[in-house]
């Protein structure tokens, strides 16, 4: 097999890998990085088949494009098609927001979702003339491994191998070559039940003394996780951005859920926000999980600028804030770009790692228990930290550009 990387070699985002077959070819994820402005993986070259592992910008925004040039089938859960037409038309609003161009436009998304073909998590069928068998990844509802049968080979792109309130982990897959994303090479997550009762204490005191909690949240996953989280806790929770048309989504699909039951019940008895007078009635309440997660654009922003400068409240970040992004800024400088005045924040800023992709020590058991004899790491910034936990097999740590042969 031949692996071209466009997108995703020694860096987080913007993941795409061409990969050729003797039988076939196909395109596996197409993503952009949503930093301000947005980076774009390096140009496909026709391409009949490709898969799409799940719905996050990083792994899916270029779609539309592609589809358009060269009227690619794309293979995914249909959870995994429905989120990411909302995620580009999203995307489309943000851009002309900021005056940024964008690689495509309405027409565009249309014909994509037109390419889409479904598949279910556990199913096998031909792509092309390659069988590929569908294994759930763990990270959000609707993501996917591919397993190319016939040259045992897997890729993992993104994967957590823990069970959360949304779904459960991935298992492993016996392979020979496995291409897998390390996002959190080097680092450990903290333990799972630990973390939510850190982060439910935080909550609390804050509310006690008399603060307001802002939880910037990926809509995609993260918020159904936290809002599940705080509603089982007794909390009043409000909602507000895209998470809530997200979640309706992943309702209609039940057989991608760990608990629908739980996730439909939360659904029914939060708090959502459909206007400015809701928006004053959530902050009166004090406890919301709202859009976006890396905190560039979204209702979150009018959130933050209400509480700047209270030292009793609180924007407490769940997830991975890409470099250049106003969370990343948040985080490293207690300052913030609101409306384009970079703002110094006086509000109390936490962090904590309810992140969606395995850790460290979760990546190398995975590894290992997949007993490949070639690992080609991806979607990582650290690489090498992985590649040393790696010595019974051969490491290949492409950069975008490289062709590898395996």
């Amino acid at each position: 097999m031949k692996i071209t990387v466009l997108g995703g070699g020694r860096e987080v985002g913007r993941l795409g890998l061409f990969t050729e077959f003797e039988r076939g070819t196909v395109l596996i994820d197409y993503g952009i990085t949503p930093s301000n402005p947005p980076e774009y993986p390096l140009k496909s070259p026709p391409v009949s088949n490709a898969i799409l592992t799940h719905a996050h910008l990083d792994h899916s925004g270029m779609f539309p494009w592609l589809c358009s040039r060269y009227h690619t089938r794309v293979f995914s859960t249909p959870v995994t098609a429905e989120i990411a037409e909302l995620l580009y038309r999203d995307s489309l609003k943000i851009a002309d927001s900021r005056g940024h161009p964008f690689p495509y436009g309405e027409p565009e998304i249309q014909l994509a979702m037109n390419k889409f073909a479904y598949v279910g998590e556990d199913e096998e069928m031909e792509i092309g003339e390659l069988p590929v068998h569908f294994h759930s990844a763990g990270h959000i509802p609707g993501s996917l491994m591919a397993e190319f049968v016939d040259e045992s080979a897997v890729c993992a792109f993104d994967i957590n191998t823990t069970d959360t309130h949304l779904i459960r982990g991935v298992r492993p897959v016996k392979c020979d070559t496995l291409l897998v994303e390390c996002t959190y090479a080097g680092v450990e997550h903290p333990e799972r039940r630990e973390l939510e009762r850190q982060f439910l204490d935080e909550v609390d005191d804050i509310v006690k003394r008399g603060g307001k909690v802002i939880v910037p949240a990926f809509a995609v996953g993260r918020t159904q996780e936290l809002a599940l989280i705080l509603h089982e806790s007794g909390h009043e929770v409000w909602l507000d951005g895209m998470g809530h048309k997200i979640t309706e989504i992943m309702l209609k699909y039940p057989q991608y859920l760990r608990y629908p039951e739980k996730l439909s019940r939360m659904f029914r008895e939060v708090n959502v926000v459909y206007s400015n007078r809701g928006k004053k009635l959530a902050l009166d309440a004090g406890i919301i999980v709202t859009t976006s997660g890396m905190m560039n654009g979204g209702p979150v922003l009018w959130y933050v600028n209400k509480i700047k400068h209270d030292p009793h409240s609180a924007v407490i970040i769940t997830g991975y804030q890409v470099e250049g992004t106003n969370g990343r800024m948040l985080l490293e400088n207690r300052e913030i770009d609101l409306y384009g005045l970079k703002t110094e924040v006086d509000c109390q800023v936490k962090f904590y790692d309810f992140s969606a992709h395995a850790g460290h020590s979760e990546l190398v058991q995975f590894i290992r228990a997949c007993s490949p004899e070639n690992v080609v790491i991806v979607h990582s910034d650290n690489p090498e930290a992985m590649a040393e936990e790696l010595h019974s097999a051969n490491v290949y740590i492409p950069s975008n550009g490289d062709t590898i042969t395996i």
